[in-house]
């Protein structure tokens, strides 16, 4: 079989769910939900389910990466957002710093966060560090 020819049961699958690029939040609901359905039988999906849900998973991953981007944050501003999300205090991060002097002076703009900060911060928040940058 060469890569472009498709199986009968790929092809019934894509007459039920035909992808598409997605254009609407109306489409994108709709691939979210062709998607949920078949993580439903995640367990006993067939090799053309499982090449399906991979479609639809970069459909959904194009469509929300050019519609729901982010705004750019400071590392400071993505700490603060990060213990407001937790209720977390300054206290609560000494662990990550070392010291309450040292929680202060990155909380207050006087020390940039060094790559052990960085590494112990994406691991108490369980991110990646990349939003630190």
């Amino acid at each position: 079989m060469n890569s472009l020819a498709v199986s009968p049961a790929y092809s019934a699958l894509l007459v039920k769910f035909p992808p598409r690029v997605i254009r609407s939040e109306e489409q994108n609901e709709g691939y979210i939900q062709a998607l949920y359905e078949l993580e439903q039988n995640q367990n006993s999906w067939t090799p053309e389910e499982a090449e399906l849900a991979d479609l639809l998973t970069l459909l959904i991953e194009n469509y929300e990466e050019k519609h729901y981007q982010l705004p750019k944050s400071s590392p400071l501003e993505m700490l603060q957002f990060l213990m407001d999300q937790h209720g977390l205090k300054q206290k609560d991060l000494i662990d990550v710093f070392g010291t309450p002097s040292i929680v202060s002076e990155v909380l207050n703009s006087k020390r940039e966060l060094s790559k052990e900060h960085i590494r112990r911060l994406s691991a108490r928040f369980k991110v990646s560090p990349e939003l630190f940058f």
